[in-house]
């Protein structure tokens, strides 16, 4: 059985797109998300986390909490009724005779035991929950009655999640283009045109996330060294698997984890500390060999901090290029240079 993690860890992840809608704002028409300041594209932690929950649940067969489900008449399961998924093992008539505690506590165990996603990311998870009214010793037979009938009792179980990610956003300014298009079917009954259909996409996005691995949160959750195996495995392949029609396309170009040895610490901001060298203005931005990813901060942070560091691990895509102090250079040797053992993820 693997260990509950000990160690806190950063992680920096780079994915790029190209004529495609990375995360849709619904209040404003589906638009790409853009920071009306200064032209960045953003997206959000949840499109990040639905996108590792649905390859650990479709590819990897890990039981997740947050998913849609339907009963036989199409209608979909509330976040209580999910919840009491967790307790139907316990035959109603035994369910009933326990506490709410008893029952808050089983539902705890089984949660944590099955859902990856909440032993990752937490969840606020409500609970309803019938509990038989007092106790037989205490009530006169003529009390029975009331005794065993049962009611409703309302109550939540939160998890804080060891595993947190900010909001991403693009390394240069982004630029919409708006599309107008026919349908495929008419636009009403007995109509003779076709319906019209509107979308905007980005030309070009380079995305950057910061994210975050706690070690004293993950104590709550059991969150264990092969969930973390499982969650940089579902952060680059679960980008490259996106599929529908406005984030087919994503691909994952570079995936840094940093491992610290002391508890309690990490340096943060690490995403920050990683710019783009750019061979053409932002708006004729279209592909990733226009550009290469400046190092050079990060490098320098990792080599005076090299004491409080375990290691690094990392990912790269076979077409990103790096630079560092200006000149382009191999990763494995920026890494190298930090004096930090620098391994590369099997992924």
């Amino acid at each position: 059985m693997s260990n509950i993690i000990t160690n806190r860890s950063e992680l920096v992840f780079l994915y790029d797109v190209k004529d495609a809608n990375p995360n849709g704002d619904p209040l404003d028409e589906n638009k790409p998300r853009i920071d009306e300041e200064t032209g960045v594209n953003l997206v959000t932690d949840v499109r990040l986390k639905r996108t590792i929950r649905d390859y650990l649940y479709n590819f990897k067969k890990q039981d997740i909490f947050v998913r849609e489900i339907s009963d036989e008449e199409g209608h979909i399961q509330d976040a209580k009724l999910r919840a009491s998924d967790f307790l139907k093992h316990i035959p109603l008539a035994e369910r009933e005779g326990k506490t709410l505690q008893q029952q808050k506590e089983i539902a705890t165990f089984e949660i944590l035991k099955q859902c990856i996603d909440v032993r990752l990311f937490g969840a606020t998870i409500p609970l309803e929950l019938k509990v038989k009214k007092g106790k037989k010793t205490e009530k006169p037979k003529e009390d029975i009655k009331e005794q065993t009938e049962s009611k409703e009792q309302t109550s939540s179980l939160t998890f804080t999640g060891p595993v947190q990610f900010k909001i991403g956003r693009s390394l240069h300014k982004v630029f919409i283009k708006h599309f107008k298009g026919t349908g495929a079917f008419a636009s009403g009954k007995n109509a003779e045109q076709k319906t019209f259909r509107e979308e905007d996409f980005l030309f070009y996005s380079l995305i950057n996330f910061y994210g975050i691995i706690n070690e004293n949160a993950a104590k709550e959750t059991k969150l264990t060294d092969d969930d973390v195996k499982l969650l940089l495995d579902s952060i680059w392949n679960g980008t490259k698997n996106l599929i529908s029609r406005s984030k087919v396309g994503q691909v994952p170009r570079l995936l840094i984890k940093v491992n610290y040895k002391e508890t309690n610490y990490h340096i943060g901001d690490l995403n920050s500390m990683i710019s783009l060298v750019k061979e053409v203005p932002d708006e004729e931005l279209r592909d990733i060999s226009q550009v290469k990813i400046n190092l050079t901060k990060i490098i320098d942070v990792l080599k005076n901090k090299k004491d409080l560091i375990q290691n690094v691990e990392y990912k790269i895509d076979e077409r990103a290029r790096f630079e560092l102090e200006g000149k382009e250079v191999a990763i494995n040797e920026a890494f190298k240079s930090t004096g930090i053992p620098a391994l590369p993820l099997s992924l």
